[in-house]
């Protein structure tokens, strides 16, 4: 690793972020300048999603939410995410007409199969991680070093592994007078406070996994439309229907939502599981249609104000909350929150100069940055790890790179 960092010393670098996240829909990647030395370290050239067929989506949910697929296909799966990726990467770099020789490195977070964190392993379980997407096949594709497998460390020090995303968010958010939360809405929603002032490695800072984002909206939307919905665009199923104060009381009752940070969830809490958890004392409410999108709606926004109002403004001041995320692009999810936040400044993160889109992809770039400086990618006062740890792991191309 110590010629990688001497390669990567004293001037700009050209990363690509790579990830694919829990709505199963396709890989996205962005094209980064990355330098630290300036007021805005991480500038996007270019950034793409690759979508999934949807015989392929359909195998990683059945892999994902513990269907019997056995070693075979968990091992084929993890190849095909990798040629899934080296293409996305491909792809990324094409559109930001840079040749793949001129990146420095590929940051890859792979696609999660599943995620079991200390504080939710029971005595029996072993707490593990596994993000599949082969990195040599990626190195191989791509002829650029690829650093991947990001959450392990953080869990072998007693973390949970998750949010990765804090520390991009630090980098591409502090301000030096307002205090400013980062809430993602993907599949699952996650928050990250960055108070006035922050920099990495401020014990300030805190991060965790606030509950279901456009999961259960999604699922809710494709089975009313019999599949031809992916999900409620512009959010116009949910301003159509009315949301169930009941049933929506019900559902805030989750024992995840009082849980005390550091936490993170998934789809083993707010899967296929729960949504037929929903459905049923939806019909015993007798909620459905629109009303019940329009609730699960509702859900998410009050799931993202409650934890802002009982972990983070308690610890310090909220200037603005900042939405990123297939979910932002949602004006109907936007207004519910605003209303629930009345006293807190809602933006959508490029009326920060931020494009929210790239910004997970962009994050891992970042991290990959730091691993190849030597230098922390978790934050344990994020995380719950015992100390502050360089993430990741590096995959060299087989040739090495004349510079």
């Amino acid at each position: 690793m110590s010629a990688v960092k001497v390669e990567l010393s004293g001037r700009k670098f050209v990363a690509i972020g790579l990830m694919s996240g829990t709505s199963h829909d396709g890989v996205s990647a962005a094209v980064v300048e990355l330098d630290d030395r300036k007021q805005a370290p991480a500038r996007v050239r270019a950034f793409i999603t690759k979508p999934y067929s949807r015989k392929f989506r359909v195998r990683l949910m059945e892999a994902s939410i513990g269907a019997c697929v056995g070693a075979g296909e968990l091992s084929a799966l993890n190849f095909e995410l990798g040629h899934a990726f080296a293409r996305a990467a491909t792809a990324a770099a094409r559109r930001a007409t840079i040749a793949l020789s001129r990146i420095d490195f590929i940051g890859s977070h792979g696609h999660t199969f599943f995620h079991l964190p200390p504080r939710r392993a029971h005595a029996a379980q072993t707490p593990s991680t596994l993000q599949l997407g082969e990195p040599s096949i990626i190195a191989a594709a791509t002829g650029a070093p690829v650093v991947s497998d990001f959450r392990p460390m953080d869990l072998a020090l007693g973390g949970e592994g998750a949010p990765l995303a804090p520390l991009a968010h630090v980098w591409m958010f502090a301000h030096p007078r307002l205090g400013r939360v980062i809430q993602n809405i993907g599949g699952i929603a996650n928050a990250t406070w960055v108070p006035a002032g922050a920099q990495v490695g401020d014990r300030r800072i805190i991060a965790f996994d606030t509950g279901p984002g456009v999961m259960l909206i999604d699922a809710l939307a494709s089975e009313q439309s019999r599949g031809r919905l992916k999900f409620d665009r512009d959010g116009l199923l949910a301003a159509r229907g009315r949301i169930s104060e009941a049933l929506l009381s019900t559902l805030m009752c989750h024992r995840y939502f009082g849980r005390r940070p550091p936490k993170s969830t998934g789809r083993e809490e707010f899967g296929a599981a729960y949504l037929q958890e929903v459905k049923r004392i939806a019909r015993r409410a007798r909620v459905s249609g629109d009303d019940l999108i329009a609730t699960a709606t509702a859900l998410t926004a009050r799931s993202i104000a409650d934890a802002l109002r009982n972990f983070i403004k308690p610890r310090g001041a909220v200037d603005e909350l900042i939405l990123t995320g297939g979910g932002a692009r949602n004006p109907t999810l936007r207004r519910m929150i605003a209303r629930e936040l009345a006293d807190v400044r809602v933006r959508l993160a490029r009326q920060v100069g931020v494009d929210g889109d790239s910004l997970e992809a962009v994050a891992f770039a970042i991290l990959g940055y730091q691993m190849l400086r030597g230098r922390q990618g978790n934050i344990p006062s994020v995380t719950g790890a015992r100390s502050p740890a360089v993430l990741g792991k590096l995959t060299l191309p087989p040739k090495p790179r004349a510079r």
